[in-house]
């Protein structure tokens, strides 16, 4: 992507990991706009009632093992950005370049959730230098339950024989603006 002037993309999560439509109760959506610093993600999502985490509110390392939304923007080469946000106001941003390979992380952001009924909604103000050089891919997950209950969802579907977020050639292409 050449350009970010003011592109806004809404996504969807709305299939398991590997593929298969989930019911609407289930259904997450994401808005993400970028072109201004900082930039915004927006998160509404099902509310399931997972245990909190006992930190207060902020960052907070291995996020992904509880209630969490997830969104992945990759960049030139293996460079990606991993954000990760929970119902209770706590989140995860993981700089990485090469799968998995973390080279950042504990990034502070402005993140605010609230909790409504069934559902929650999260807004987040992050920093344009936290976006990939050469912006092109992206992917957005949703994780909760527990134990055998443990979902796993994506915007787009994942190859493989267990849930792996971080299969770069999975991402879908951002749209030129």
């Amino acid at each position: 992507m050449t350009s970010l002037a003011s592109q806004s993309l809404r996504i969807d999560v709305a299939h398991t990991w590997d593929g298969a439509a989930v019911g609407a109760d289930e259904r997450v959506g994401l808005e993400l706009t970028l072109g201004a610093d900082p930039w915004q993600l927006r998160v509404e999502a099902p509310y399931h009632s997972d245990p909190a985490p006992p930190e207060p509110a902020g960052s907070r390392d291995r996020l992904w093992e509880l209630e969490v939304v997830e969104l992945f923007l990759l960049g030139a080469g293996e460079r990606y950005l991993e954000v990760e946000l929970g119902p209770h106001g706590h989140y995860l941003v993981l700089e990485l370049d090469g799968v998995r390979r973390v080279q950042r992380q504990g990034v502070a952001i402005e993140y605010r959730a609230a909790i409504q009924g069934g559902r929650w909604t999260g807004r987040a103000r992050l920093p344009a230098e936290l976006l990939p050089p050469g912006l092109r891919a992206w992917n957005a997950y949703a994780i909760h339950g527990q134990g055998a209950a443990r979902r796993y969802l994506a915007a787009h579907a994942v190859r493989g024989a267990a849930p792996d977020f971080h299969r770069l050639e999975c991402f879908a292409p951002l749209p030129r603006s």
